[in-house]
């Protein structure tokens, strides 16, 4: 039984490839996730079922930490930028016993050896209910890197149920070049160290070259996340003498408009993605997880955007590791494509190095090999 969470794309991005695998090795498999992550599975598996998201409180601004809090329990009305009115969105404690029930309706007829969840608790917690062997798959443990202290009583009831399953995941490569680092937390203080594995990416790291032709805005990840960054960057790449593409995230049918040299795309299919990053001279994301390793496969220096807290972390340690640059405002920005330019040897180097340290692991094999270790 596999469950994913559909903040953002990247949970169901690691579920389909590992699904695949476990399908070819002769697992019967059965999915649950919701939103755009359920439509994504139903395309690629037979046994897919919809469960109730649960999502954070967010606008045109991003996540909005406070009303989130109040979401936990009080309904909350917001705009629906998709369906163009508002709407009210249901407690997030709400939603939450919802996706409980959701899975548990299903566990006496699938009656699973194992559960695995990428990023979702409910399953977890339903896994320690029904005393079933559980794989939590994760890059977020216990962030700190800009996370609210209000929060803390949330994160340690969260832990306790990640405590007990039965082996962690983590999508990333080994300490030090762990780019979810600030995100993971101390392994030993939570407890947590005998039973995690940090496997590498999902991702074929393998490097691939291309030209350098222009700037590659991927956009992607909750509404927030996406209408944050697309305010932020667009204005100033359509007055950019240098090329630049962008891609809104927004699956469905493909528009194509210009301006000035900036091409925007509603859409972009896998490949198109991948050539488009491929021959980028530089990409300009919000730091999410999975396309921190897309720049990495393709060894190109990269500008931060982040609009929440694990993004944040994720683009501190790529700082850190002086392959990318942080940048919140339009002035940030503008500073950090003339800094990437003038040191450019330098963040390919970089680029280049931690690629070659990624390439080691095949984080895609080992997770298959430590799931299927726990159903002998």
């Amino acid at each position: 039984m596999l469950s994913c969470s559909e903040l953002g794309l990247g949970h169901v991005s690691r579920l389909i490839p590992l699904g695949k695998k476990l399908e070819e090795n002769g697992h019967d498999l059965f999915f649950f996730s919701g939103g755009k992550a359920y439509e994504l599975l139903r395309k690629e598996f037979k046994h897919v079922y919809p469960c109730t998201p649960v999502a954070w409180y967010e606008n045109a601004a991003g996540i909005v930490t406070s009303a989130s809090l109040i979401n936990i329990l009080f309904p909350l009305p917001y705009f629906n930028y998709e369906k163009g009115k508002f709407a009210i969105k249901n407690s997030s404690g709400m939603e939450t016993i919802h996706r409980y029930y959701d899975l548990r309706r299903h566990i006496r007829k699938i009656k699973p050896d194992l559960i695995i969840a990428d990023g979702d608790i409910h399953a977890l917690r339903l896994a320690s209910r029904w005393n079933i062997r559980s794989v939590y798959i994760t890059n977020v443990v216990r962030p700190s890197y800009s996370f609210s202290a209000a929060l803390s009583p949330g994160e340690r009831i969260v832990e306790r149920y990640v405590k007990q399953c039965t082996q962690i995941i983590i999508p990333d490569n080994p300490p030090p070049y762990t780019i979810s680092e600030c995100n993971i937390g101390d392994l030993d203080s939570i407890g947590i160290r005998n039973k995690v594995e940090f496997v590498g990416s999902f991702l074929d790291t393998t490097y691939a070259s291309g030209a350098e032709e222009h700037i590659f805005v991927p956009i992607s990840g909750p509404y927030g996340t996406r209408a944050k960054l697309m305010r932020t960057v667009l204005p100033m790449l359509a007055q950019f003498e240098a090329k630049s593409i962008i891609s809104l995230g927004m699956p469905g049918k493909k528009i194509t408009v210009r301006k000035g040299k900036c091409e925007v795309h509603t859409w972009l299919s896998v490949q198109e993605r991948q050539e488009c990053m491929r021959n980028a001279r530089l990409v300009v994301f919000s730091g999410g997880h999975m396309s921190c390793f897309e720049t990495i496969k393709y060894a190109k220096p990269s500008i931060c955007m982040p609009t929440q807290p694990e993004q944040m972390g994720n683009a501190a340690k790529l700082q850190k590791l002086r392959c990318s640059i942080t940048a919140r405002r339009a002035p940030e920005f503008r500073a950090a494509v003339q800094k990437i330019e003038d040191e450019r040897q330098i963040f390919k180097r970089n680029a280049m190095r931690l690629n070659e340290f990624s390439t080691k692991f095949n984080g895609l094999k080992r997770a298959v090999e430590l799931i299927e270790s726990l159903k002998r």
